[in-house]
């Protein structure tokens, strides 16, 4: 079965590697309606996602003639998901940048990997296991419901009113100039999100959504 179309009309995803990670992403792709051709080593893990993704091909992404024979270059979208490896991952990196590829995530076991696979051409990085681990230490403070660091440094969250906030609109709080953060969203008790305005007042039972330099918001956080 040949998988060359034209850049043009291409709205699949390439992904290298149906361990955890990439499995459970290309799984998602599919259920949001891309098609996705999943690529792995293992005839095992590729038979048994087969009824499950639009196409899976047993190859070695770390070879350029087999990238090559599934027409990886088509593709203006691709994600490698090789973890454990490191020279397995970065060199089949490389090897989609000098085919071609548009736009190239990639998955980091540590920043030291993310680094060099930004140097050999990745244009995402992504470090799940370290990512999830800082997030749930934000969850166990107790304050934070929600935290996502935007880039490094920057992070949003979500947590309940802090009482020196209730009461006042957002502009007489002070706490953009106290902390540095912006309240982005505003969740009052029985209603959906909202923008948050400097008019908005918030009261016991809303939730926020706060946006700041990590350490800002991690020192907003802790009020009570």
């Amino acid at each position: 079965m040949s998988h060359r179309r034209s850049r043009e009309k291409n709205k699949g995803v390439l992904v290298i590697g149906l361990g955890r990670f990439g499995s459970s992403l290309s799984l998602e792709l599919v259920n949001y309606g891309w098609e996705v051709l999943a690529v792995d080593t293992s005839s095992r893990r590729v038979q048994h996602f087969a009824d499950s993704l639009t196409h899976t091909v047993v190859a070695d992404a770390t070879d350029e003639e087999a990238l090559r024979q599934i027409g990886a270059e088509q593709f203006t979208r691709a994600v490698v998901a090789i973890g454990t490896h490191l020279e397995e991952s970065i060199l089949t990196t490389s090897l989609l940048v000098d085919l071609g590829v548009d736009l190239i995530w990639a998955k980091a076991t540590s920043r030291r990997h993310g680094r060099i696979l930004e140097q050999v051409g990745a244009h995402r990085v992504v470090l799940p296991e370290h990512d999830m681990g800082e997030r749930v230490a934000h969850l166990m403070s107790g304050r934070v419901l929600d935290y996502v660091e935007i880039e490094e440094g920057f992070s949003l969250i979500k947590t309940p009113t802090p009482r020196r906030l209730q009461g006042v609109s957002l502009s007489e709080s002070g706490i953009r100039k106290e902390f540095g953060i912006t309240v982005v969203s505003v969740k009052h008790s029985g209603h959906p999100f909202t923008y948050a305005t400097q008019q908005t007042v918030l009261d016991s039972g809303d939730l926020i959504v706060v946006a700041g330099r990590t350490k800002d918001v991690e020192r907003f956080a802790e009020l009570s």
